[in-house]
Parts: structure tokens; sequence; C-alpha cells
């Protein structure tokens, strides 16, 4: 392809000052104005035509050119088009000198140019930058020897051009006629590299080739490369009109023989077998009427269509969604309480809550059949069993179930569908999901919607809302579809790992039921009644071939994994069976029996450190109780002074409230030195202070922490060691008061698990102690604490 004409939109910043002009042998001045060009390389022995826009900067230095009667400059080339004021760095070092041959002021203030380019040069230095560039320039001469080579490489060029223009009509005369009375090898690579279309670096490159063989060289492998690009379109070409051709036959012949078959009175076309079975399958699916009306209108829509259009097509497959869709077939709800406790009770153990919530959810439906749909949010640590709780709850009920994530999920369109105006549109994951199971009443679980996001493409909580409301969830309005759907008979589940992340409309529609984290016995019963049993069938091993001792179970629990839920143990207990199953498949061995001491030849050195008993009571050091995502954790505090200025310097990636409680607890004991037995010799204002909070690579946040910063304090500067074994929790005021914080249950376990004795809670916590199970609490002794006098009372007595 070739360019005929070349215009450029310039827009840059001009000079208006002036410097001497020193002329050397050809009359071109030395020192020239320097025009930056946009996307544009010039050639020597052109004529150019340019057009700059009115009020531009280079519009501006051209006029300070015509005032002062210059008529050179040096026209060089932007590396980057996209920028409107370069530097000396944005331009490429060399040009071309040209001369101004004619100007002209167009009738909307542009001023249009004529420039007629003379030599190739080299940008030796910048001269000034502003408010013009000018510069410093060197006059590259051409070098062109006669040669064999160079009159072949002309020869070959030559006949690539008309190699060029044979398979390209396109070009005009003019240009062809231009090139055939070109008879100088330079002369034709210089007007070929302005003339084709060739990516900027290419010209330039060109540009920059004073030697005449070598540019004819790079030029006939771009000439080399356009024709293989031009062979291959035309192949294209003739491919795409031979199809089309073959495709306009076939149509042609389709229609003559559903005319002759009409005309003999023999069997149905496919199309009319087509639109008779989409009509019988409209009368099973029983839709309502409007959804009726809907469908068959669309079907009156595709019978004048031609089959391969685009757009019959589309709305085939959304009658295909229309009647997949199960508006009228529902599963039989299974409502024997006793069968369905049996169920839960076998798939899962304790789980006491949420068993009784489901067992009431039946009791009601039996009672009143037109009860409407329950949203349930099952709230816990990962591991414990949120999933699988939903797939027994539709196995109770006899429903199908159906799960989807939408942790991360950031498209409204995942939930609501498509437009039917977007190309690929289809359904949400809620219709995707009706049509998936086949019944108007299964049950859908929503897992992490606390992890549940929002972008500029939309906010699926929102969508959400429409959905999981028993008020509105009766007409569900699909994007896609643009029908109400009746979501009513659906029982969702939600899964979440904590609440405060989920937003607050959409935890306004569930009922929240959590599921704490499992004790060490509760955990041994899971893993002998389940776990095990499951790895065994799994790995295919008999249970008579491999059993596990309790002691073993427990050492895997206190000594291999630290966690709320199951599933590191049950990866260990998998890991076991993996090893034993390597064994019994290679040679015969006799029962494998795994006892507490075999454990380290199967699972290596062990995982977890107890640093509650190996760590030395010493003043300064207070165990405090967190919650997490995963949990419950024992929380280490380590306080120190030195000599300084009332500094208080924090440590172990704590977050803003964290760091607020810390604040908190100085200023309480500072301001109650005196009734807290603080030695008077202790100056405050002569020491700093520094809190650390081991295991510094995790995040850590909240109030609960308060109670444990104040009594690690009191400690230190009493010099007298907290009571050994002694967890506690709790938020402090300025004034010393306690309040109550939340997961309890979860910080308890934890604190058995660490092997505390004694744990101080919060008063106003009494109520959740009391709900925790006693086997839970086993073990533990627990203080009820109101303000900060009666704690020091308990973790300081001496």
């Amino acid at each position: 392809m070739f360019e005929s004409d070349l215009i450029i939109d310039l827009s840059r910043e001009g000079d208006k000052g002036n410097l001497p002009i020193v002329k050397n042998r050809q009359e071109i001045p030395v020192n020239l104005h320097l025009l930056p060009l946009k996307n544009l390389v010039l050639f020597p022995g052109m004529m150019v035509p340019l057009v700059v826009p009115k009020e531009s900067s280079s519009s501006r230095m051209l006029e300070h050119l015509f005032e002062n009667n210059r008529k050179y400059i040096v026209g060089v080339t932007t590396k980057n088009p996209t920028i409107d004021d370069p530097s000396p760095s944005d331009l490429f070092n060399v040009g071309t000198v040209a001369k101004i041959v004619k100007n002209l002021r167009l009738p909307d203030g542009s001023l249009s140019i004529l420039l007629q380019t003379i030599k190739r040069v080299e940008v030796e230095r910048f001269l000034r930058t502003v408010p013009f560039i000018i510069v410093k320039i060197k006059i590259i001469e051409e070098r062109c020897e006669d040669s064999s080579e160079l009159e072949a490489l002309f020869r070959i060029v030559q006949d690539q051009l008309k190699e060029v223009m044979n398979l390209n009509r396109q070009i005009s005369e003019e240009i062809g006629m231009i090139m055939a009375n070109l008879t100088t090898p330079g002369a034709l690579a210089d007007f070929i590299a302005a003339h084709f279309k060739l990516k900027l670096e290419d010209r330039q490159q060109l540009l920059e080739l004073p030697d005449v063989r070598k540019r004819l060289e790079r030029l006939s492998t771009l000439l080399t490369h356009e024709i293989n690009i031009m062979h291959i379109g035309k192949k294209i070409q003739d491919e795409i009109h031979s199809k089309v051709a073959k495709n306009q036959k076939e149509f042609f012949l389709r229609e003559e023989l559903k005319a002759i078959r009409r005309e003999l009175g023999e069997e149905k076309d496919e199309r009319t077998q087509e639109f008779e079975k989409i009509l019988k399958l409209i009368e099973e699916a029983k839709m309502p009427e409007r959804v009726r009306e809907r469908v068959k209108s669309e079907l009156e829509r595709i019978r004048t269509m031609n089959p391969e259009s685009s757009e019959y097509h589309t709305v085939r497959t959304y009658l295909d969604w229309l009647i997949a869709i199960p508006w009228s077939k529902s599963s039989q709800d299974q409502l024997n309480l006793p069968k369905a406790r049996k169920i839960l009770d076998q798939d899962h153990y304790g789980l006491k809550d949420v068993k009784e919530r489901i067992i009431e959810f039946l009791a009601v439906r039996k009672l009143n059949p037109e009860h409407g749909s329950t949203i349930l949010c099952l709230v816990g640590p990962p591991g414990v069993g949120k999933t699988s709780v939903g797939k027994s709850v539709a196995q109770t009920m006899g429903r199908k179930f159906y799960r989807f994530s939408v942790g991360g999920m950031r498209d409204e369109a995942e939930i609501k569908g498509h437009r039917r105006t977007y190309v690929a549109a289809m359904p949400g994951k809620i219709v995707q999901g009706l049509k998936w199971v086949g019944t108007n009443n299964p049950v859908f679980m929503l897992d992490e919607i606390d992890k549940i996001g929002a972008d500029f493409r939309g906010d699926p909580s929102s969508a959400l809302l429409e959905a999981l409301d028993p008020e509105q969830n009766k007409e569900f309005l699909d994007h896609y579809l643009d029908i109400p759907v009746d979501l009513s008979n659906v029982m969702f589940i939600a899964t979440a790992n904590i609440t405060d992340t989920i937003p607050r409309a959409l935890l306004d529609r569930m009922e929240i039921i959590k599921l704490p984290g499992y004790i060490e016995d509760e955990k041994v019963s899971i893993a002998e009644q389940y776990i095990i049993p499951k790895q065994l069938k799994k790995h295919g091993i008999k249970p008579e071939q491999l059993k596990f001792s309790q002691s073993s179970v427990k050492k895997i629990i206190r000594d291999y994994t630290n966690e709320a839920g199951l599933r590191n143990l049950e990866r260990h207990i998998a890991k076991i069976c993996r090893k034993v199953a390597s064994k019994l498949a290679t040679k015969s061995i006799p029962p494998v029996q795994i006892k507490s001491t075999k454990i380290k030849e199967y699972l290596g050195v062990e995982e977890n450190y107890n640093e509650l008993a190996n760590r030395p009571t010493i003043p300064g050091v207070a165990v405090g109780l967190a919650w997490t995502q995963s949990g419950g954790e024992v929380l280490f505090i380590e306080s120190s002074t030195m000599p300084g200025k009332q500094q208080l310097e924090l440590t172990g990636q704590l977050g803003e409230v964290m760091n607020e409680s810390a604040r908190i607890a100085l200023g309480y004991v500072r301001s109650h030195a005196d009734t807290l037995k603080i030695p008077k010799e202790i100056r405050f204002d002569q020491k700093d202070i520094h809190i650390h909070f081991p295991s510094g690579a995790i995040p850590k946040d909240g109030p609960s922490a308060g109670v444990t910063i104040v009594t690690s304090l009191v400690s230190l500067l009493r010099n007298s060691p907290i009571k050994p074994r002694l967890a506690m929790t709790g938020e402090v005021t300025l004034t010393g008061k306690i309040l109550p914080v939340g997961g309890i249950r979860e910080k308890i376990i934890a604190a058995k698990r660490a092997g505390v004795k004694e744990v101080i809670v919060p008063k106003e916590n009494f109520k959740n102690v009391h709900e925790i199970p006693g086997k839970t609490k086993h073990g533990l002794k627990f203080h009820y604490a109101s303000n900060i006098d009666e704690v020091l009372k308990i973790s300081l007595p001496a």
C-alpha cells in the first residue's frame, strides 16, 4: 500500500529568539529551527504538504521564520507521537533539512506549508530548547558505489514493486509512473520509503542509512514481507468468496427441496419438526401464562428468520433457557423428623444448634406447607463443616443441592445475568442453578458470602438483596430472561468466616447460626467416626489393615495441627494412609497399628511448639486471648522499659484499634500509678516503654487485649511476675472499667488447647461462658472481673 498524501497535525512549542546564521558551502544554515514531526519521517527529494493547526506552537515558530525571511528548517520525528512537548531525548538523532517553498493561511486559521526536502542531516547538539528548539546540524552525504551487486538490488526492488502493484490494484497510476521514471537507486529507495506503508521505526531506520546498497537491502526485505502478506490475504479472500458461494447454492437447493416436498405432500421439513418439538416442550413445561406468551411471541419471530442469521441463534438460545427452567417441577419434601435427625447425626458430630434449627424448619414446613423460604447463614472458622452441612440439609429434606461461591465475585451480572443485547449473554448463577438441578425448590448454598466484592461492573451483594428477601424473591428478575422467576421455594444457605465484612443490608436478611471451633475431645470423636473410615476407604485400605489408637489421634491434634477446624487433621491422617498404602501395594505386611510413639515415623518432627509451657514466667509478660477468622488464639504481650523521654514503642503489626488500646492502657497506668502500687522511684517522664506482640509477621487488631496490656505493664513496673498458666481477655477504659468482648467460646477453646489453667473474662461475658458446654470448659477455672483492680488481684497476688 502507498500513501500519496502526507498530512500531519502538529502541536509543538516554538522559538521567538534569534541566533546568528552560519552557512556552509551548500548555502544551508548550520543552525536551524527544529520542527518536531508526529508519525511522519521526511526523506530527501520530496515535495511534502503539511497542515499546522491554528494557535499551535509550531504555527508560531513558522510565523517567526516568515517574519525573519528564513526558509530552512530541519524536520525530526518524535519517538513517542503522544508527547506534545518533546525534549531532546524524545527526538531521533537524524532528520531531513527542508526548504519552505510556499505557505498559505487556510479559512479555519490553520497554516498550510509546502516543503521541499533536501538532505539527510544529523543533529550534533541542541543550542536552545525554549521557546523554540534550535539545533546545530551536520550534513550526511549519501554513499553510492557503482557495482554489479547494487545494480542487481536495484532491479530486484523494481520487480518487487511491479508485483506489489499487480497484487494491489488500488495504487494510483500517478505513483506507478513516478516510480517507473526513477532511475537512480537512492532516489527510488527514498521514494518507496516515503510513500510505502511502513512502521515509523522502519522508516526512521531507512532514513538513517546513508549507504544506498544497505538501504536497498533493507527495503527489499520489507517488500518481501508485504508481498507474502498480500498473497495470504488474497488466498483468504478467495476462500471466503468460495464459501459464501457454496452456502448460497446450498440454501437455494434446500428451498427447492422444501418446495418439492410440499408439492408431493411428503414428510415435514426439519424446521417444521423443530417448531413442533418446541411447542411440545412448552406444553410440558407448564409455564406461567405470561411466560408462555413471551415464548410463543419469540417463536413467531424466528419462524420468519433465516436459520443462518446470528439473531436466529440468539433467540433460539433464549427459548432454550426459558423452556429449561423448572417453572412447575418440584421435589417432594421429606418431612419425617426422626429420620431427618438421624441423617444429621450420621453426617455430623456435634453442631447441636445447627441441627435443631434445621429440625425446627422441617417441623414448621410440615405444619404449614405454605411457609416462605428461609435464609440461613452459617458462620464459623474454616474447616468446621459449613459446606458439608448444606449438603446434609439437602439430603435430609430430599431436595436437590447446588453450590456456588460468591467469594471474590465483583460483577453484578454473575448474579442477575447479562442483557441479551450483549454478545454471548447468559443468565446469572441463580437461574443457571435452577436449570442444573431441574427443580424449583432446591437448596442453594452461597459459599464465602463474607468475601463478596464490588467494582465498576456493579455490586453483587446488592443484586443478592432481591434474591435473599422472602418478600421480594417471588418475582426475582434476571436481566437475561427479563421475566420474573419465583424463588420463594428455594432454601438459601450462606456460609461465612466472619460477619463484619458482610454488607449490613444483606446481613439483615439472613438468620445467623454460629459454628464454633472444635475442642480436642470432639476432634478425636470426629476422627474416629468420620475421618479415619473415610480416608481408609479413599485409599483402598481395609479397616483391619490399619488402626489408629486414640493416643495417636490426640498426638496428631496436639503436635501437628493448630486449628479450629479439621482440615489439617484430615490431611495428616491421609498422609499416614498414603504411606501405609505404599507398603501394602509393594509387599505383604501384617496389620499396622498406629500408636503415638510411631507418629513421628510417618509425619516427621512435631510442627507445634507449646510456647505457654516453655516460656519462663518473668515480669512484663502476660497471656491474652484473641479471636481470628480461623478461630481463637493465645496472644503473648511483652513489655519493657528503657531510659528515654516518655515514648511509647509498639511492635508486632498492630492495627489502629489495638494501637489505641495500648495507649489507653498506658494512660491508665500512668494516671493510677499510686493506687496500682507502682514504686515512686519509677519516673515515667524519664522512661520509654516498649510493648511487643510476638508473631510479628501476623497482623493483629481489636480492643480485647486492653486488660492484658495493663496487666503486662503493671507486672513490669512492679517487677512482679504474673501468675503462671493464666490467660485473660477484655477491653479496658481510661477509668479502669472492663467491657465485654466477643468470640468467648473460640478463645476458651484456644486457651484449653494451649494448656491454660485459669482464665479472666469480663463480668458481662458470664452469660457467654455459661452457654459453653461443660466438656469444653472442663479443667479451666474462670474469674470474672468488672475493673482492673479485680484483674490485678488475681493475676498479681504477690
